[in-house]
């Protein structure tokens, strides 16, 4: 598997689980975990843009 390709699937799954995070924490009322999910979405975001500048290097 490509670089560029395995960035953009890793990105994609951290933020799917940043997003659980998220709502689990929103749901629990655990600012914690609410804000460990929104940094993992964050980071999943970037993930997915390096792939997809990568991608369009030719990497």
């Amino acid at each position: 598997m490509k670089s560029s390709t395995k960035n953009q699937a890793e990105g994609t799954l951290h933020k799917v689980k940043g997003k659980v995070k998220e709502l689990a924490g929103k749901a629990s009322m655990n600012s914690e975990l609410e804000g460990a999910g929104k940094d993992e979405k964050r980071a999943g975001k970037i993930q997915k843009k390096v792939g997809e500048i990568e991608k369009v290097a030719g990497k």
